[in-house]
């Protein structure tokens, strides 16, 4: 069985999906070990961890694409890639399509912001016209080499023009294939009620972002709502700049790692993790 067939079997399967993002190769790997069947990326996290920047529309297709590939030879699970908005056009996002494809993951979102787009959880986002938004996403449909590739929807107008317009851009998609919905950033218990009652033709994902507008649930009060696939798009590179931040500042005032030692992974377990040559291998 392919990763694109893993995972379309993981999206249809009547129980809840689990994807935690990485944000780069190591943070991958960190999650496959961990049990999860599958998982998926965060621009924010990706631009933040390559960049240092603000996920604002900076960083590249091609960079994006290269963070993929090394993500994706380095473990065995299917991913689930942030496309932003197809990075332009529908012409655009037929490349971008085809890129991720050849990348290896298994499937992409393309989003129906305006470039260059906004962390869909911050003030200030556009929104191209639904009509735009839905060629984009036949685009993505019919320019995918695999049909098990997947296309996720994501409709972030619920901000800028109500719920009900998300909703009924969330009905075209789902006419022109698209395999996932994804109304990012519903902002109450009954919005998140009305999409699960208002979509049923396709599998729906929500956005368990911390700190941001959705409530926190339970996977299975999600599930009970209608929501197939929860995503914790920033719990990885939060860890990290947490974690990093405590080490170093104890590292900086104590200048040795006495303090902090039993917080660090062993030497030896960490050379075991990234597959270092024994001594003696080449």
């Amino acid at each position: 069985m392919t990763k694109n067939q893993k995972f379309r079997e993981l999206i249809n399967r009547d129980e809840p999906l689990i994807l935690p993002a990485a944000h780069d190769v190591l943070s991958a790997k960190i999650i496959e070990n961990a049990g999860f069947e599958a998982l998926t990326t965060s621009g924010f996290g990706i631009a933040a961890s390559l960049l240092g920047m603000p996920d604002v529309g900076l960083l590249t297709m091609l960079e994006m694409v290269s963070v993929l590939k090394n993500m994706a030879n380095a473990t065995s699970v299917p991913i689930l890639a942030d496309g932003d908005e197809g990075f332009g056009n529908e012409r655009n996002v037929a490349r971008t399509v085809r890129e991720f494809e050849n990348a290896g993951v298994s499937g992409i979102n393309i989003e129906d912001q305006v470039f260059p787009k906004q962390c869909g959880h911050t003030q200030g986002k556009q929104v191209i016209s639904e009509e735009d938004f839905v060629l984009k996403i036949k685009t993505a449909v019919d320019s995918r080499s695999d049909q098990d590739f997947v296309i996720l929807a994501r409709i972030d107008s619920r901000a800028i023009n109500g719920i009900e317009d998300a909703l009924h851009r969330a009905r075209e998609c789902v006419k022109v294939g698209a395999d996932i919905i994804f109304i990012e950033a519903p902002q109450s218990v009954e919005e998140l009620k009305l999409i699960g009652k208002s979509i049923k033709e396709k599998p729906l994902l929500v956005n368990m972002l911390e700190g941001g507008k959705t409530p926190h649930l339970s996977q299975q009060d999600l599930f009970k709502m209608g929501f197939k696939i929860m995503v914790f798009p920033l719990t990885s590179i939060l860890a990290t700049h947490f974690t990093l931040t405590k080490v170093m500042a104890n590292l900086q005032k104590d200048q040795s790692i006495k303090s902090f030692k039993n917080q660090l992974t062993g030497f030896g377990d960490f050379k075991k993790f990234i597959d270092f040559p024994k001594e003696g291998e080449t």
